[in-house]
């Protein structure tokens, strides 16, 4: 049966990647080879429309910004928490640390290429779930539901990053070749609706133990996170109830213990992205790893280290220092398991973000005694001591933004969302002296610009 579903799932990959290329001049048509499903016949049974599903779950892994070697690499070299060492690169990202892109960047086009991609075979789902006359409304739901979080989340994050940008809802080629721009407030409402929508789709309960598989309460924060993205008091509010909810839900506990944080197991799990292969390492496991050398690609840099207190517990747990001669360096650790891996899976969303973000939440509501409760318990585990009354809305805020650089570096670019979302962004040219104010988004890539002139003009300062 597994090597059934396995065959199948690729199958579906390879049909769906057929049918919906993105970046392609021209559509071919060619017959579907002899051992290939007819995409209409996909959605017909529940088990090709799982297979379908799975495969896009396995190119999230493979490369999306939900992938552990993405967008934390990334956004991570693009601030301040990354250094990189790979002065001969040219996939694009020596140019992103050093603010030095333009929108010939590879490492730029890329990103967006791989997410529209991922993208089109969520519209696929979507559209053929739709269509189906025989699967039952649960599993229509459950279907639609997930491939819609999904498309959610990527639209979420190409935003983000790019502002506006185009959200191609449907399969049709003609349509999204020449589909324009969005601006960043309809594309946050817009996804809004979206996610309201996977909240009636989707249930509580995971579909797998492992929580694999994204449920209502990831739907809820992410919610809650394109709220917080809005910077609004009524969404400030409205990120609050959600946020509450899910930290109030049964399924999840806090996690006391630092050295389990990125344990598969653990009960402050929302969600997150399973390895390919029995055994093999979290991606993020190896992309930071350098030992008995100078490194030549990234490090953590030294601001982000002299952002940890000598007793902070994560300093001794998350970060290993490397020494070589007189100089060292210092790599992620969060992850240990490089090879015979049993015990982590990849991480996306976990409580201690639910929790930092309501404290965001209500420091930006003057509740700033409640927005203490949920500062404190990173603080805590981590060997702290807590923060009391009295303390201004500036400064809290500013140490609600220290835990999170301090509690997500190296996890899926929260420190370049977090500046940009408190409209700090601007700080990083004391440590990045080529920062501009226009780097809040990358560029347009050039090779979409010229396939679709609907997407001009390009962003300010590119």
């Amino acid at each position: 049966m597994k090597t059934y579903i396995n065959t199948i799932t690729y199958i579906l990959f390879l049909i769906l990647l057929q049918y919906f290329c993105i970046s392609c001049e021209k559509m071919i048509d060619v017959d579907l080879p002899e051992n290939q499903i007819p995409s209409e016949q996909v959605f017909q049974d529940v088990q090709t429309a799982d297979a379908a599903l799975a495969a896009l779950y396995s190119g999230l892994w493979d490369n999306s910004p939900l992938a552990g070697d993405q967008t934390g690499k990334l956004l991570g070299t693009y601030t301040d928490d990354l250094s990189y060492y790979a002065t001969t690169s040219t996939n694009g990202i020596l140019d992103l640390y050093q603010n030095t892109h333009t929108d010939s960047n590879a490492a730029v086009y890329a990103y967006w290429a791989s997410t529209y991609q991922k993208i089109y075979m969520a519209n696929a789902i979507i559209e053929g779930v739709e269509k189906s006359v025989s699967l039952s409304t649960t599993d229509r739901n459950r279907l639609k539901g997930e491939a819609l979080l999904i498309r959610a989340m990527l639209f979420f994050y190409l935003q983000q990053i790019y502002g506006d940008i185009p959200l191609p809802t449907t399969t049709d080629y003609n349509l999204n070749k020449v589909l324009p721009k969005i601006g960043s407030n309809e594309a946050l409402t817009k996804i809004d609706g979206d996610l309201n929508s996977v909240i009636n789709l989707i249930p509580d309960d995971y579909r797998n133990a492992e929580r694999i598989f994204p449920n209502k309460k990831v739907a809820q924060f992410m919610l809650a996170k394109t709220y917080m993205a809005q910077n609004t008091l009524t969404k400030w509010a409205e990120a609050e109830i959600l946020l509450k909810n899910i930290i109030q839900s049964p399924p999840y506990t806090f996690q006391n213990d630092i050295t389990k944080v990125f344990i598969k197991t653990g009960t402050h799990i929302l969600w997150q992205l399973k390895p390919k292969n029995p055994g093999d390492a979290v991606k993020e496991a190896s992309i930071y790893y350098f030992t008995g050398a100078a490194p030549s690609s990234f490090t953590l840099s030294q601001d982000l280290v002299n952002a940890f207190a000598a007793g902070d517990l994560r300093k001794q747990h998350w970060i290993a220092a490397v020494t070589v001669g007189a100089n060292t360096w210092y790599r992620a650790e969060k992850y240990k398991n490089r090879s015979n891996n049993t015990t982590e899976y990849s991480v996306v969303f976990r409580l201690e973000e639910v929790y930092l973000l309501l404290a965001e939440a209500l420091a930006q509501q003057d509740k700033l005694a409640e927005a203490l409760v949920y500062l404190n318990p990173t603080r805590q585990r981590a060997g702290l001591t807590v923060i009391t009354n009295p303390v201004s809305k500036e400064n809290l805020l500013n140490e609600i933004l220290l835990e999170k650089r301090r509690e997500f570096f190296t996890e899926f670019g929260h420190r370049f969302f977090d500046l940009k979302r408190l409209s700090r962004l601007q700080t990083l040219v004391s440590v990045k002296p080529n920062w501009k104010d226009f780097h809040r988004v990358f560029p347009i890539p050039q090779k979409e610009l010229l396939l679709n002139i609907n997407l001009n003009p390009q962003n300010t300062g590119y």
